[in-house]
């Protein structure tokens, strides 16, 4: 199917001229009644810095708060979607235990604040199983290379067990809608799939791996990429337990600087950056997936 190529309109034009001008009215407000001074040439500094030792450049606070949210939005949508898939079986079980498991599962998460699954998981995880565990004094006698990667994958090692809990709350938190989302996947492929997979011969596992997963995936794509942004743009609530993504960075860096404008914006673009990539790269997936349907 040939789409037609999208066109510029009149009412298009008028649109973005006005959203120009109500972001030049705001601007020309704050100067105005806020007295406020925009010193654009300081954020740079914050991203990027001159180490002497190193001997070149390396991230600053902002984009050490960007990788910091990266690393909790990818560990965080894997964890999510292994436990989603699982969850989202059981919603479809034939047995009725797992129903109820799943059902209640989705219901307690999505009905329960994620700031106070937050400090549950990190007082009782963090301040009392990984205490009891001895992970912080076992991440202490590593090698220098072994916490070299753990840095890499995970943020800083002495903050091993604070970030442990605000990946299970933010996967446990996303991975209940991704439940919903592959439940409603699997429950839309049509009646006739079955009976003719079960016709074959196939056992109801066989026909759901080999035939209704793969079909329901195409159709949960989108929901699904949407979901994954939301638990990008969710990673930011983790900040109340001083975990340094980007929105805690942002609040320190505005504390420290008074830059409260410059740094604000600086993070909402980054954040954008994030999200529009990952926007974009399901969107090509999701085509991908449809190619047969050209």
């Amino acid at each position: 199917m040939i789409k037609a190529k999208a066109k510029i309109k009149p009412l298009d034009i008028i649109i973005g001229i006005a959203l120009v001008a109500a972001g030049a009215y705001v601007t020309h407000r704050v100067i105005a009644d806020l007295n406020y001074r925009w010193d654009w040439a300081a954020i740079p500094q914050y991203l990027l810095r001159y180490d002497e030792e190193e001997g070149g450049w390396v991230p600053n606070m902002l984009l050490q708060g960007l990788f910091m949210t990266i690393r909790l939005s990818v560990w965080g949508t894997i964890l999510a979607t292994l436990i989603g898939i699982a969850m989202g079986l059981l919603r479809v079980s034939r047995r009725l235990f797992g129903r109820l498991v799943a059902r209640t599962y989705v219901e307690v998460m999505r009905n329960t604040p994620p700031l106070v699954l937050i400090f549950l998981f990190y007082y009782f995880l963090s301040g009392q199983i990984m205490t009891v565990l001895g992970i912080d004094t076992i991440l202490t006698g590593l090698s220098e290379d072994t916490k070299f990667v753990l840095s890499l994958l995970f943020g800083s090692p002495s903050r091993f067990s604070a970030f442990t809990s605000a990946l299970i709350t933010l996967a446990i938190f996303e991975s209940a809608y991704i439940t919903e989302i592959v439940r409603a996947g699997i429950q839309s492929i049509e009646r006739g799939v079955w009976e003719a997979g079960y016709s074959l011969g196939l056992s109801r596992w066989q026909l759901m791996r080999r035939v209704i997963l793969p079909l329901a995936t195409q159709r949960i794509i989108p929901p699904l990429a949407g979901q994954f942004i939301s638990t990008i743009k969710d990673s930011a609530i983790v900040s109340v337990i001083s975990i340094q993504e980007l929105t805690f960075q942002g609040m320190e860096l505005t504390a420290a600087t008074y830059l409260t404008f410059e740094v604000w914006i600086t993070v909402t673009l980054l954040y954008l950056v994030l999200t529009l990539s990952l926007s974009v790269t399901l969107g090509r997936v999701e085509k991908y997936l449809r190619r047969s349907e050209a």
